[in-house]
């Protein structure tokens, strides 16, 4: 169970995931390696399991438009030349407060490893609480 009233940015999402999906497995913290943390084989149950995310609404505010524009802000300067066009656009409308949001991406993540994604042989159910 994720408690959603401890997610207050990406990195405490980060931290919710740790203790709650592979407590003292030491894993990538970052989307690619959450989304290969569904998949299984690190911890988490290969055959699959229900993710339920209490309190998701605190959680959805918090990963909101600003969470989604210091993330933004942080890969730009990190990022391959060849994104940085994407990342600005990308960026621009989170300013606007206009397309997904940090927490839009986790959601999207999880919902691909479950029931009609393009992941769904990973068997991750949702719950949002």
């Amino acid at each position: 169970m994720l408690d959603g009233e401890a997610i207050t940015s990406l990195e405490a999402f980060y931290d919710a995931v740790s203790v709650c999906l592979v407590p003292d497995i030491p894993w990538g913290r970052n989307l690619n390696a959450f989304n290969d943390l569904l998949r299984g084989g690190f911890g988490t149950p290969d055959e699959g399991f229900v993710l339920q995310w209490t309190a998701s609404g605190r959680s959805r505010e918090a990963l909101g438009y600003p969470e989604t524009v210091r993330q933004l802000q942080g890969q730009l300067k990190r990022c391959d030349p060849s994104f940085v066009a994407a990342l600005t656009a990308d960026l621009e409308r989170a300013e606007r407060g206009e397309g997904l949001t940090v927490f839009d991406w986790l959601v999207d993540i999880i919902r691909d490893h479950g029931p009609g994604g393009t992941e769904a042989r990973d068997n991750v159910h949702l719950i949002l609480a």
